[in-house]
């Protein structure tokens, strides 16, 4: 399947879920359980399944999660017993995630530039990346970052057997759980593409999924004046933005970040991090 392919079939795949940001606009963090309304989260930090026990892929959501916000029809969700996520702070709340990293030329300067500003951000990492950057995975932990397993090899999920697809998933958990101190709680498929195997896996190693609401398409190195007039465009309570930290000439995001950033700050946005309790 062609590039372009790819990013029409993921478009199409999170544009149910981009409505989840203007849903959360009424100013108020929510955490969501299967069959409940949403209720304010009142300070409490996000939580997320324990890292060493398995979730029951029969009771697994069937969209990932982007952003947060009260339930929508469109994100179809079966039986579950415990909040999905829930979000400290209130009103206007956002969470950063660069993907596809670490690399050893970017990724600092997006670190130092989130340490400058005291903001805590998500780093969906591939196996492969990360096994030669380890150090960058324990400047994560001692930053506070959340790092999230993105795969071993960046591969399209959806055209793997399902022998392959546990390998990918599970070689990259290892290396987290190695450099990070700790497994990966969350996980984000390659392309946004994802299928029951996918969720089935992910459930299975203690993972929650993560898409996104915000695409700053990046990757297509758009120069950095359109990435920061995307983010200003579309930033909203309860998004999630998506950026990479690798995969190519990634100056451009490093720039925007340094431009967005602070703008977000100044506007009285809290960029904040899943946590679990």
């Amino acid at each position: 399947m062609k590039k372009d392919q790819l990013i029409n079939r993921r478009r199409a795949l999170i544009a149910g879920a981009a409505v989840l940001g203007a849903a959360g606009a009424a100013g108020t963090a929510r955490v969501l359980t299967a069959g409940q309304a949403a209720e304010p989260a009142r300070g409490a930090p996000l939580s997320g399944p324990q890292a060493n026990r398995a979730l029951k892929p029969s009771a697994y959501r069937l969209q990932p999660l982007a952003g947060y916000g009260p339930p929508n029809t469109q994100l179809r969700t079966l039986v579950r017993h415990e909040p999905f996520m829930r979000v400290s702070g209130r009103g206007r709340t956002m969470v950063l995630t660069f993907d596809d990293g670490p690399d050893p030329q970017y990724t600092p300067e997006i670190l130092r530039t989130l340490r400058e500003y005291d903001v805590h951000a998500m780093f969906f990492v591939c196996g492969q990346m990360a096994a030669d950057n380890k150090d960058l995975l324990g400047e994560m932990a001692d930053d506070g970052h959340i790092v999230g397993n993105h795969t071993w090899s960046h591969p399209l999920l959806t055209k793997l057997s399902r022998s392959a697809i546990r390998s990918e998933i599970e070689r990259t958990s290892e290396v987290i759980d190695d450099a990070y101190g700790e497994p990966p709680s969350w996980f984000r498929a390659p392309y946004g593409e994802w299928n029951r195997a996918t969720y089935q896996i992910g459930a299975e190693l203690g993972m929650e999924p993560m898409a996104w609401t915000i695409d700053t398409n990046d990757w297509a190195r758009p120069g950095t004046r359109a990435i920061v007039g995307t983010i200003q465009k579309e930033a909203a309570p309860g998004v999630v933005v998506l950026s990479h930290d690798a995969g190519g000439d990634r100056s451009q995001s490093v720039q925007a970040l340094r431009t967005y950033l602070p703008r977000l700050l100044d506007a009285g946005y809290h960029i904040t991090v899943p946590r679990r309790k």
